[in-house]
Formats: structure tokens, sequence, C-alpha cells
């Protein structure tokens, strides 16, 4: 949990950083201008889930590249499973030679283990999707998780692939946590428990200060109770001596 916190520390001050990445076309500036060209010039391409972008080792990012992650309009970062999410990869070319961009693809992890896989999502592929030198540029990426994905926490880690005089690199643009929801589900199957058993928390409670209040009822009750079986008891007697001296010497002390 503290390392999530940092991470999301970490992430937070860089966007606010590099919070120009996330303009879009119809900035004003020429940078802007410029981002917009290349954005709308970049043919879209879909490879299948699976589908490795390279077969190489792993690849490491160019100097002076930098990456940005924004999800527009969602900042709890909710992801409906069988749906697909939108966000934008934001990058910034302060190298000295111009890139290009051939895929984004991320993969979906235990947040407890990464190398436990939850799934391999979307690579979608970018053609003459070039990013000058000192240019920044915006590139979408949509990306739809299993229906059948148990609700819940996941860490998202997204990747963004380029070519620097025809040699690879790559970016790892996002690599925090998302919330895996149900399709029109508000709540998720922890939420529900919690409530059902704040409710039946409450009705126990419920329970015990109605017994309470019983209780302290058949208290207050009985002491009239008692007062009333004495009078009884007074007035049996005097039937019983009715016609004796007894009830003729009280008599005579009554008058």
């Amino acid at each position: 949990m503290a390392v999530r916190v940092w991470l999301s520390a970490i992430l937070l001050a860089f966007l606010l950083a590099a919070s120009p990445f996330a303009q879009v076309a119809g900035a004003q500036s020429e940078e802007d201008a410029a981002m917009a060209e290349v954005v709308e010039n970049a043919d879209l391409g879909y490879v299948g889930d699976d589908t490795p972008v390279s077969s190489d080792a792993p690849l490491s990012p160019a100097p002076g590249v930098e990456t940005v992650c924004v999800f527009p309009k969602n900042a709890g970062k909710i992801v409906p499973a069988g749906e697909e999410t939108e966000l934008l990869v934001g990058l910034q070319n302060d190298g000295e030679s111009t890139l290009n961009v051939v895929a984004v693809h991320s993969t979906l992890h235990l947040p407890y283990d990464h190398r436990m896989y939850g799934q391999n999502l979307t690579v979608q592929s970018f053609y003459n999707a070039s990013v000058p030198v000192s240019v920044q540029a915006t590139f979408p990426y949509t990306f739809a998780v299993s229906k059948f994905l148990q609700p819940g926490a996941y860490d998202l880690v997204g990747y963004i692939v380029y070519e620097i005089d025809q040699h690879p690199y790559q970016n790892v643009f996002y690599n925090g946590t998302i919330e895996v929801v149900e399709v029109g589900g508000l709540l998720s199957v922890e939420s529900v428990f919690l409530i059902t058993l704040g409710i039946a928390l409450l009705g126990l409670f419920g329970l015990w200060a109605y017994g309470q209040v019983q209780q302290l009822s058949k208290k207050t009750k009985k002491g009239p109770k008692v007062e009333q079986g004495t009078g009884t008891t007074d007035a049996n007697m005097d039937e019983w001596l009715e016609g004796t001296a007894f009830a003729k010497e009280k008599a005579k002390k009554n008058k």
C-alpha cells in the first residue's frame, strides 16, 4: 500500500509538471498545431490482444523522450469490464532526431504481484506518426478488459513503442492502479458485502435495544401489581374475621 501511495504521488507530480502534454489540437501555439498535425496524420491500426509488438529483448527509453498519461473525464480510473476505455498518451521529443511512434499496448497485473498477468490488452499500432524534435504529441489509446474479469483493483502498465533512426525504443507511460467494475453496476462485490454487513449489524443492534426496552418496561409494571396484591389480601382478611370478637373490637376502635 505504501508503494502504491508513493507511486501515485510521483505520477501526480509528473502530471502537474508535464501538463502541457495534455493540450489538444485546437490550441493556438505553433507547437500545439504541430502536435495536432501529428495526431491527425497518424493512421491507426489494431492488432490482436495477444500479438507481441516486438520479438526482441525488453526495450529501453530513448534519451530526451518523456511520456505522460491522462484518463479524460475519468479521474477515478474506473474501467467497466467488457467495455472500451480511452486514455491519452502524451509524448515530448526533446532528443536529437525525429521519432516514429509504432504502437501503444498495455498489460493488466494483479496488484500484489506483477509477475502474475491478469490480461494482455489491445495492441494499437500507428502509421505515419512522426514526432519532430522539440514537439509534443498526444496519442489516443483505447483498451477493454475481459467482461469475465472479476471486479476489483488491478495494476495497469502501459507502453508506447517508437523508432529513432530505425532503432526501437519503449517508454512506460503509465504504471498504476485502475478499478475494474461490472457493467451497469455502481457497486463492487466488496461494497455490497460491506453494506450487507452494516445492515446486519444495525439489525442486531435494533433487536438488542428492543429487548432492553421490554425488560425495562416489565420492571416498571411490577411495582403497582405488588401494591394491588397487598390490598386484595387485606380485604380477604376482613371477610374471614367478620362476626368474630376481634372484628367487633376493631370496629369499636374505628368508631
